[in-house]
């Protein structure tokens, strides 16, 4: 039987990024993900995530589309976006299943039964604080250092979910808390999320993939999740 085929979405920098995307592979071939990787895609022609498809032997594809507007009221598109290019390179590579891993473009047109994206903050949290527009990078871990020093949160973390025409909005299947203590940086408050998403992105991709976590790609109310596996705390 063949494996299921993902392929990943990685933003990463001109310098450097696409650690998730190189997890994957590596879970990919240690069996702790039953899919195989059938490419990547970063909007930085050059840089750390074509660097570590080299190194890897993964297919590299490059896509910068530009920023938009998406007007659903009337229908209006504003900009220059090119819907088309993001699922003429999934057919391409042949992939079943799209995962975002840092990818900082807004996503069209691709099937949310089959899409889905990590997010390295509560999207539960503070009515939704930490997801949307500007909640990326450095700018979302300064936001989380301002709402721990001021006492108004305790922990943070990450979460995973399907990807919809809304960002950050896609219905929530995984949600993995973090501590955090009063004083640290956006620095090491990154460096606790990082690393909770490198023990747990693989595993629960994986259980997307196999079809244990779920939806319609419609309704919310149709998402299926194992017991006991959304919002999981920290043990």
């Amino acid at each position: 039987m063949n494996r299921p085929r993902v392929i990943v979405f990685a933003s990463g920098t001109k310098a450097g990024g696409g650690s998730g995307f190189e997890n994957l592979v590596q879970a990919s071939g240690a069996g702790v993900l039953d899919a195989d990787i059938a490419a990547v895609v970063s909007n930085h022609e050059h840089g750390g995530v074509r660097e570590r498809a080299n190194r890897l032997g993964i297919p590299f594809f490059h896509f910068n589309p530009p920023n938009y507007l998406l007007i659903r009221a009337n229908k209006q598109v504003v900009g220059s976006g090119d819907l088309q290019v993001y699922t003429e390179i999934v057919h391409k590579s042949g992939a079943e299943w799209i995962a975002l891993s840092g990818w900082l473009k807004q996503v069209d047109g691709l099937d949310p039964k089959r899409t889905f994206n990590i997010h390295p903050a509560l999207l539960s949290q503070l009515g939704g604080r930490f997801g949307g527009k500007g909640m990326y990078g450095k700018h979302l871990y300064e936001a989380i250092k301002v709402a721990l020093e001021a006492g108004e949160i305790t922990e943070s973390g990450f979460t995973m979910h399907f990807v919809t025409e809304e960002m950050d909005r896609g219905p929530a299947f995984f949600e993995f808390r973090v501590p955090l203590q009063k004083g640290m940086t956006a620095e090491k408050i990154a460096k606790a999320v990082n690393e909770a998403e490198r023990e747990w992105q693989p595993k629960i991709t994986n259980m997307v993939v196999r079809g244990e976590i779920s939806w319609d790609g419609k309704n919310p109310a149709s998402l299926i999740v194992p017991g006991g596996y959304t919002y999981l705390p920290r043990l």
